[in-house]
């Protein structure tokens, strides 16, 4: 067995990862490190073999961790990496600080991220994502963000270094981003909180708010035009071809296609791992058969599938 650092954080083996996601599914990480702060996670990425695999992690909100976990080590950002700074125009947020915790500050002090409120999920997933709604995106906003490369050192990066693209960026393997800088437009507050509730209220009418969800399952196929922009106005929506093809409420064991909005995977309380990333894939082959049209997984799924022979 590889030595491993010694880290002021919490290094727990084995540890199961089903609690740590929304749809409360997946096997354990090898190894779950949750570092104290940036020099923590420094110290300890660069003293890690470097043959030792890292997945960074944040809220679990936009993941299926496979039923046979995850071979690596995976870095689970918490409180160390959760302050919200303003300065002027921009609004500084650790990777852990909630979506709708920074919407919420920047909008108290007059400056619009309100886009954020409704998005599920922490600044990090945010970023890699290139999360939208709305018609804006974290690209429209984003300034500069750190991160921890696999040796340690802290490396700033700019818009061109991440090419973000709709609901995806570039980070070389091992790095961990640590905290984001926006620019973002002024407004009143007074507006901006009533345009978060109007969102908020929208978002609880149409979408299974109280399931257990990770969010939008499939890519909008609008997001594949020839620019690389998506224009969430377009009236080609995944959920439209999802239920065009007849699959709003399908199940899968305990996993269904929620028969309030079909573009979301909800685990009805016995799904395993493989019941939801099947019936994701039942849903991806059926749309095809019948509009041509290849939906893509906008929920990252990770890790390994249960082993032969057992249950998942």
């Amino acid at each position: 067995m590889t030595t491993l650092p010694t880290p002021r954080g919490t290094l727990t083996p084995s540890r199961p990862l089903n609690d740590l996601t929304w749809l409360r599914v997946g096997g354990p990480a090898d190894l779950l490190f949750q570092p104290a702060d940036l020099e923590d996670l420094q110290a300890f990425l660069k003293a890690l073999a470097a043959d030792i695999k890292v997945f960074p992690m944040g809220v679990g909100s936009n993941l299926i961790v496979r039923d046979g976990g995850i071979r690596a080590v995976v870095i689970r950002m918490g409180r160390g990496f959760n302050a919200i700074t303003i300065d002027g125009d921009e609004v500084t947020a650790g990777v852990a600080a909630l979506d709708a915790h920074v919407a919420r500050k920047a909008a108290a002090a007059g400056l619009d991220l309100t886009f954020l409120r409704t998005i599920p999920g922490a600044i990090g997933g945010a970023i890699r994502m290139n999360a939208g709604c709305y018609g804006s995106y974290v690209a429209d906003v984003f300034h500069s963000a750190q991160a921890v490369t696999r040796d340690g050192e802290i490396k700033m990066l700019t818009a061109d270094d991440l090419n973000f693209r709709y609901r995806q960026t570039d980070l070389p393997e091992g790095w961990v981003l640590t905290q984001a800088t926006f620019r973002a437009p002024k407004g009143d507050p007074a507006a901006l909180h009533a345009r978060m509730e109007a969102q908020m209220k929208k978002r609880d009418e149409t979408q299974p708010t109280k399931d257990r969800t990770a969010g939008s399952t499939f890519r909008n196929p609008a997001g594949f035009s020839s620019t690389g922009q998506a224009d969430d106005s377009h009236e080609l929506k995944a959920w439209k071809v999802i239920d065009d093809a007849g699959l709003r409420g399908e199940t899968l064991g305990g996993a269904q296609m929620s028969p309030k909005h079909p573009n979301f995977l909800v685990n009805t309380g016995t799904a395993t791992a493989a019941d939801l990333e099947n019936l994701g894939e039942h849903v991806r082959k059926r749309v095809y058969e019948t509009s041509g049209i290849e939906l893509q997984w906008e929920i990252m799924r990770v890790g390994e599938p249960a082993p032969t022979g057992t249950k998942e």
